[in-house]
């Protein structure tokens, strides 16, 4: 049985249903399982004294799309809003291949985990004619090389440019290829145990880049396989006036007429729902996937997280794509989410504690996932990280450790990441890849690729 035990731990943050702060704690983990917190005796393999330091439960992120690292911070993009922007990427992103694939996945996750993630979703939709096969392949040996927990999507796209919508021919495929790959990627990788490495759900990319009949058949395949159903929904004012002039409603009635709403639902960005709808996702307890730095980045509007908190619509927090972001840094996203909503919503907005807790337990919660990950307590996975607060830019920022990283923030990597009771990240490193030549190697490939 291995073992890691944490020790001397200054303040271990539960996210726990009681929000329990213990002091001077320790925490052991047995077989990737946390088996005890508080004064523990027992000895184990490796042991870590944490004394000074915070533990964290690891942060769950909730959309991405990897594939982005490798075409982020382009001039000629800087400036354009959803459509736009997306018209000008896709001529990029059809020259996506497998070692592009690999490489920016890997680059990404390892940005999540110096950054405290544990968990990342991954948003892959982009299926190049002539090499779409076994790009899910690339990403879970990725995050098998770093050790995170990975939940991937089947994502798709069948409506092109000529039937009205965003993507070039070369990036969509047939209902048919989609359902079957859909079905091929399930069977190879979804693992239903309870802390299991890999996940997946199937994911069509958006309303206006797939049809209809995908939306049902998507919807209809997932319930037989019971896996869960995500695409972006009510990101721009664009979109909503797509659906409706194409299908007479607005964005969510349109996706619920398709099978698109429930507990097994969530959705990336949500921004522009109503009052009504807001309340219709609370009734069925339909996910939204915050990503505050994209949509402000690409002009989209502020989510009205106030209101869904309050409503109780389970939501989780997310970095979105590296081309929108334009990073991998979910403490990033924890603070300016706390300041953007501080902003617009002044006492209304959610505390620095609560967007910590959108970030582990309600990003665990629209994942399905919240009886394994998402809070430090006996019975969960062993995910965590650690930050050591004596060092001058933290001096008095402990005072309230449950809100820091929202109020305070963190802007280094962290001291140590743990993911299955495995030390994933050790004094800010990557234990499992050498960083210096990934960084080396990737940019190579970013050039080439920008090049095609």
């Amino acid at each position: 049985m291995a073992s890691l035990k944490i020790k001397n731990v200054s303040y271990i943050v539960s996210c726990n249903s009681e929000d329990r702060v213990y002091e001077n704690a320790d925490l052991l983990i047995e077989d990737g399982v946390i088996t005890a917190i508080g004064q523990v005796e027992k000895m184990a393999d490796e042991t870590i004294d944490a004394a000074g330091c915070i533990v964290y439960p690891g942060l769950v992120n909730t959309h991405h799309h990897l594939y982005q690292v490798f075409s982020r911070n382009l001039s000629k993009v800087q400036n354009m809003e959803l459509f736009d922007w997306l018209k000008t990427l896709y001529e990029i992103w059809k020259n996506l291949d497998g070692d592009i694939i690999y490489h920016s996945s890997l680059t990404g996750m390892g940005e999540l985990m110096k950054c405290g993630c544990t968990t990342c979703f991954d948003h892959h939709y982009v299926f190049p004619q002539g090499c779409s096969e076994g790009l899910l392949d690339h990403q879970f040996a990725a995050a098998d090389e770093l050790g995170i927990r990975m939940y991937a999507s089947r994502g798709s796209m069948d409506l092109s440019k000529k039937d009205g919508g965003l993507p070039p021919d070369s990036v969509v495929q047939t209902v048919d290829e989609i359902v079957k790959d859909c079905q091929d990627v399930v069977g190879k990788y979804h693992d239903r145990t309870k802390y299991s490495m890999h996940r997946v759900a199937l994911a069509p990319c958006s309303p206006f880049s797939v049809s209809e009949d995908l939306l049902r058949q998507s919807a209809i395949l997932a319930r037989e396989l019971k896996v869960r159903l995500h695409t972006h929904l009510c990101e721009t004012k664009d979109e909503e006036k797509f659906v409706q002039e194409r299908f007479g409603m607005r964005p969510l009635a349109y996706m619920e007429s398709l099978g698109w709403i429930g507990n097994d639902v969530w959705f990336a960005h949500g921004i522009h729902f109503n009052e009504e709808e807001l309340k219709r996702l609370a009734e069925t307890k339909t996910g939204v996937a915050h990503c505050p730095i994209s949509n402000m980045k690409l002009s989209s509007g502020i989510c009205r997280i106030p209101e869904m908190l309050q409503l109780d619509v389970p939501v989780g927090l997310a970095v979105d794509g590296s081309a929108s972001n334009d990073g991998s840094n979910l403490l990033e996203e924890l603070r300016v989410s706390y300041l953007l909503h501080r902003l617009n919503s002044s006492n209304n907005a959610p505390s620095g504690y609560d967007l910590l807790k959108m970030a582990t337990m309600g990003s665990a919660r629209i994942l399905g996932w919240d009886d394994a990950i998402g809070s430090l307590e006996c019975g969960k996975a062993g995910d965590c990280f650690l930050i050591d607060t004596r060092r001058l830019e933290l001096v008095g920022a402990d005072l309230d450790p449950k809100s820091m990283l929202g109020t305070v923030g963190f802007k280094s990597a962290v001291d140590y990441t743990i993911v299955n009771g495995k030390v994933t990240v050790r004094e800010g490193r990557l234990t499992s890849v050498d960083e210096e030549k990934e960084a080396a190697d990737a940019a190579s490939f970013v050039r080439d690729y920008l090049n095609r």
